[in-house]
């Protein structure tokens, strides 16, 4: 089972940042832990439920969570809060769902099996920023 980011009611959060603004802050967290493989999808012609996916993998066990924890901390500076994140205590994958967009971090096995990138393959790849 997930754990609940928020400790209070279930209540959407303000929107403080543009989700292309929160996506570029949640690559660079994920990149300054050493995050590989950083894919950002454009889902917003493909798919209802969210806007974009963040995808990237961690080297093991304890990177994939400090690469969530490194993202979750990030936008948290910025007022962003995630609606529910799913895998963290066995961190294989871990779902970190901020309704407008959701990021996956993987660990290597994980991200080959699920293969999201493939099952997402019509969606466009999104260029992230060269300082990322």
């Amino acid at each position: 089972m997930g754990r609940s980011a928020n400790k209070q009611p279930r209540s959407r959060p303000a929107q403080t940042l543009e989700t292309e603004e929160a996506v570029t802050i949640a690559a660079r967290a994920a990149s300054d832990k050493k995050a590989t493989d950083l894919v950002v999808l454009d889902l917003r012609k493909a798919a209802s439920f969210t806007e974009y996916f963040l995808i990237c993998t961690g080297a093991s066990t304890r990177q994939v969570q400090a690469v969530s924890n490194a993202i979750e901390e990030g936008l948290l500076k910025s007022g962003k809060r995630p609606l529910h994140i799913e895998g963290y205590s066995s961190a294989e994958w871990i779902l970190l769902d901020y309704g407008d967009f959701i990021v996956h971090v993987f660990g290597p096995a994980s991200r080959r099996f699920y293969d999201l990138e493939r099952l997402w393959r019509d969606a466009p790849r999104v260029r992230v920023s060269s300082d990322v």
